[in-house]
């Protein structure tokens, strides 16, 4: 292909400075793997006067990122986050201008991903968000095209770096969350809304992205149900690792008798699992399919270095000529599928009971499990508490959510309990 492929980015932040280097770091060997010399020649940041780690002479500032839409470009890459506003408005215009568009923008997919879909294929252009999830990870390009061969059935994974981070650490340093997520913000590892991170809300973003892509339905963000690290306590990580577990925040995404259930929430992962030994800011993607089982992905959740990578990545195979749905499936063929009833959960689960100290209370307890069929698997008195109650841990069978919530209702009320009982699922 003759000529260069214009690029158009708005947003010189972390990301934006990581892929302009990249690009300038090995243009020859992009050249040749592109079939087309991919230069920048036009950028659109919030404070210009602000100083980048690259150097942005010889490029067109425009003041305004909407009007990147309106330059002579080929391609605009939008990284400036957020889901309405300017970010909304230049990957809309810019579709509609005819140009492709490649963004980094978990949260704008997921609320407008249908939409900016459908506008992508009316005007025949690319709309490729690889960078929205997991940065270095190419879990999109290989859920698209590496796993296409299969019937997936779920898509589970840690996608959220500095949550992560924070568990980890509260367990290497044996320190308690408020004392982490403090550190967290000084490393600058928190969005500017810390509750984005450790309410689980960024992870539910690329959850939805993921499961769209994964089994062909309409992205729906507002059907995954949300949970985040706020409760989690140093105690029930010291528990969890003494049962032979990791406690982690995960993603998850899961097919069923074509329903789909949608949750971010931490949980039980037992050592053995590889995500067990993911730690830090890394992320980490397994995805379960027909043909080829269960498959691990592993790599850096975001940087300069990995997400530019991510975005350099999808302005290549827009040089090559690659040409596909934005989820896979056109977007008339995505279907809307049933919410699985939360309650129709199965799977194993960590229960720690804070019981009063004295004769009669494990009997107690027990017959709550016996009422609603649930079969234990342990019951382990650990500790006595601060406040006098003996700390009770209960890992259990394989069940039902619906079950375990009955018994954790009625445990509550019971007289010997003297705080509200902690319930983790265990990811199998």
């Amino acid at each position: 292909m003759s000529g260069a492929l214009r690029i158009g980015i708005a947003g010189i932040g972390t990301v934006g400075a990581g892929a302009l280097a990249i690009l300038r770091d090995h243009a020859a060997m992009i050249e040749a793997r592109a079939g087309q010399r991919l230069e920048v020649v036009a950028v659109s940041m919030r404070d210009p006067n602000k100083p980048r780690s690259v150097d942005l002479s010889g490029l067109k500032l425009v003041p305004h990122p909407e009007a990147l839409a309106d330059e002579p470009l080929d391609v605009v890459v939008e990284l400036m986050g957020g889901h309405e506003g300017a970010a909304h408005q230049l990957v809309t215009r810019a579709l509609t201008r005819g140009k492709h568009v490649v963004s980094a923008n978990k949260a704008l997919i997921a609320h407008h991903g249908m939409a900016l879909a459908a506008l992508a294929e009316t005007h025949d252009r690319v709309l490729a968000f690889e960078a929205a999830v997991a940065g270095g990870i190419p879990i999109i390009a290989a859920i698209r095209s590496g796993l296409a061969a299969n019937r997936l059935t779920r898509v589970a994974g840690i996608l959220n770096g500095t949550c992560n981070y924070i568990l980890s650490k509260m367990l290497e340093a044996d320190a308690d969350f408020a004392e982490v997520l403090a550190e967290a913000g000084k490393l600058g590892y928190l969005e500017a809304d810390p509750a984005l991170d450790i309410d689980g809300i960024d992870a539910g973003h690329k959850v939805s992205i993921l499961a769209a892509l994964a089994f062909g339905t309409v992205p729906d963000f507002a059907g995954v149900k949300l949970g985040g690290i706020r409760e989690v306590t140093l105690r029930d990580m010291h528990y969890a690792r003494d049962f032979g577990y990791r406690i982690k925040l995960l993603g998850i995404a899961e097919r069923r008798d074509e329903a789909l259930l949608q949750r971010v929430e931490p949980c039980l992962v037992p050592v053995s699992s590889p995500l067990a030994s993911v730690d830090g800011a890394y992320n980490a993607v397994e995805v379960e399919g027909d043909a080829v089982g269960r498959v691990v992905f592993e790599g850096r959740g975001a940087g300069a270095g990995p997400t530019g990578s991510a975005v350099v990545a999808d302005l290549i195979a827009i040089a090559r000529g690659d040409r596909y749905p934005p989820f896979t499936l056109p977007t008339g063929q995505l279907a809307r599928a049933r919410a699985l009833d939360a309650a129709a959960r199965e799977g194993c689960y960590y229960l720690r009971l804070s019981l009063k100290d004295e004769p009669g209370v494990l009997a107690e307890f027990t017959r709550e499990f016996a009422a609603q069929h649930i079969s234990v698997k342990s019951i382990v008195q650990r500790e006595i508490a601060e406040d006098g109650s003996a700390q009770v841990v209960v890992v259990t069978h394989h069940t039902n959510e619906a079950a375990m919530q009955r018994v954790v209702k009625s445990i509550a009320a019971l007289p010997c309990t003297t705080r509200t009982p902690v319930l983790l699922r265990i990811h199998a």
